[in-house]
């Protein structure tokens, strides 16, 4: 893990003008900076940044924060991701707790550097890649390798004096009978990225026949095969803005499906998809669209792969490879327009599931019928309400069987809570917003006033009392529209504030037959007297 101190090390270093400037363009307006929102369309600039109090704000949509609430929000990155992002932009040094900083971090980027270069000398290797159809522009956008000999990577490692420990930390190379062994032997190689942008393993592929057609780096603390999606790294920037995620079975379907423009495509990495990839798949909320061949196995991924998604709330739908064809045959069939096609029409999850179940079973025996209508039942009773209702009778269609017969859960109508738009006093907004410009006169203020005192803005001020730094205030702190007072004119809007509230609670008082006389009297005393207080005295000194 990062360690603290070196994460408060790289925020003194951050200033958010400059590190948003490098995602979008900002225009000067007066103090702040403004923008068109890179977080949802619009045609006036409503996004303002601001260099005083190092925040941005859109008061469109409502998003803000600071420097590393922006990467993660526009990057889609996670709070570690967007550190190390924003250390690497910044030319700044992160420190790590004892596990991870021992490690030398870039031994896995110079041996994929070295397999790169043993690439261009391997004529057997090289062939393959043509015959696949492989563009010499996609071998360098991917940084296709090859890895040769074992003994090979072992004396690159130590011509170079890289540490032999940190290699076996990445699983390049391990210790069996015989001594050390690279686990890339003769192999075309695929690195692997997490989603900033730091290779943490590989993918090979033999071109010398071995019963391991593919084979993956083993399982370490920084390469972890079910939450990567290969080719990420280098897709996300169009998942986001297409919003859509083509997943494939195989590198070289994701090589050459961006090679013909599918710019938006992953891989699973030799495994099925899980529930630990929904993280990454959500990124964005892109629809999710899951290519996959038409054998048995792919089939059956594809199966798993629709529950998962549909369980999960996922848009999208499923594209399976007849005829023995994957993708990257496809793209060098040059069938571009067939592809387009099918991944603009694909079978959305649920019918998929549906489909599935039913193929399986013999629809001409009555038994075999009733099985598919127990376990198509028992899959939409796993899906919300809405969706029961709307697949009920594509299954009663599929079986030929009544709708009756197709269970579904009835669940309750809820009453929605209807939301209460607040009004605007702009007094109140204005005396929160000099406190935040001003942290030094919440210690006076809150002695005070209390939330309750506030007849609009309670929310707001109650916020501020927990957290002046919450990032909901930063809306308020931004709009130009509410001015920031002076000491004096905080003095007297605040008497403003308290006077009718101290009078309410005398005329409250004086008609509450609950309270006895003599507290009664003596509250009366209190509260003549707090009025008398704010007419005489000064609430905040000048």
């Amino acid at each position: 893990m990062i360690t603290k101190d070196s994460i408060e090390n790289l925020k003194s270093h951050l200033d958010v003008v400059d590190i948003i400037s490098q995602f979008i363009e900002l225009k000067k307006s007066g103090a702040n900076f403004k923008a068109c929102c890179p977080f949802h369309g619009e045609d006036t600039p409503s996004f303002v940044v601001s260099p005083q109090k190092q925040i941005y704000h859109c008061f469109g949509c409502g998003v803000g924060g600071d420097s590393i609430k922006f990467v993660m929000e526009y990057e889609k990155l996670s709070y570690p991701e967007a550190i190390e992002k924003l250390a690497s932009m910044s030319n700044v040094s992160l420190q790590y707790d004892n596990d991870a900083k021992k490690v030398d971090l870039s031994i896995i980027t110079k041996v994929n550097n070295h397999y790169q270069k043993l690439l261009v000398y391997h004529p057997n290797a090289m062939d393959y890649l043509k015959q696949r159809g492989v563009s010499s522009s996609s071998i360098e956008k991917f940084e296709i390798g090859y890895a040769s000999s074992s003994q090979d990577t072992i004396n690159y490692l130590k011509t170079n004096f890289l540490n032999l420990a940190d290699a076996k930390e990445f699983g390049i190379i391990d210790t069996g009978q015989n001594g050390l062994y690279a686990r890339f032997i003769e192999r075309i190689t695929f690195p692997i990225y997490t989603i900033n942008g730091n290779i943490v393993g590989f993918g090979g592929r033999t071109i010398t026949g071995h019963n391991a057609k593919y084979v993956n780096s083993p399982q370490t603390k920084f390469f972890n095969k079910s939450r990567l999606l290969y080719g990420y790294n280098i897709a996300k920037e169009f998942i986001y803005k297409q919003k859509t995620i083509i997943v494939t079975e195989g590198y070289l379907d994701v090589v050459m499906l961006h090679q013909a423009g599918f710019t938006n495509t992953v891989a699973t990495l030799g495994t099925a998809l899980t529930q630990e990839h929904l993280p990454l798949l959500k990124r964005g909320e892109p629809k999710v669209i899951v290519a996959y061949d038409g054998d048995k196995a792919g089939l059956n991924a594809a199966y798993k792969a629709s529950l998962l998604l549909s369980h999960s709330n996922f848009n999208g739908g499923v594209v399976i490879f007849k005829e023995g064809q994957d993708p990257a045959d496809m793209v060098v069939a040059n069938k571009m327009d067939e592809l387009n096609s099918m991944f603009s029409n694909p079978q959305p999850f649920i019918p998929f599931v549906i489909d599935y179940i039913i193929q399986k079973y013999n629809l001409e025996n009555p038994q075999d019928k009733q099985q598919a209508l127990k376990e198509s039942n028992e899959f939409l009773k796993t899906l919300d309400p809405i969706l029961q209702e709307e697949y009920q009778n594509l299954v009663a269609r599929k079986l030929n069987v009544n709708s009756q017969l197709v269970q579904v859960q009835h669940f309750n109508n809820q009453r929605v809570n209807q939301v209460n738009l607040t009004s605007v006093n702009i007094s109140e907004l204005s005396i929160i917003k000099t406190i935040l410009d001003n942290p030094m006169l919440l210690e006076v203020v809150k002695n005070e006033l209390r939330p309750d005192m506030f007849e609009t803005h309670a929310h707001e001020y109650n916020m501020l009392l927990e957290d002046i730094n919450d990032p909901n205030l930063h809306g308020l702190m931004l709009n130009e529209h509410i001015i920031s007072y002076t000491q004096e004119e905080l003095d007297n809007q605040l008497k403003i504030l308290l006077v009718p509230y101290y009078k309410k609670r005398l005329q409250q008082l004086k008609f509450d037959e609950t309270i006895d006389f003599k507290i009664k009297a003596r509250k009366t005393v209190e509260l003549k007297h707090k009025l008398i207080e704010l007419n005489q005295k000064k609430l905040i000194a000048v």
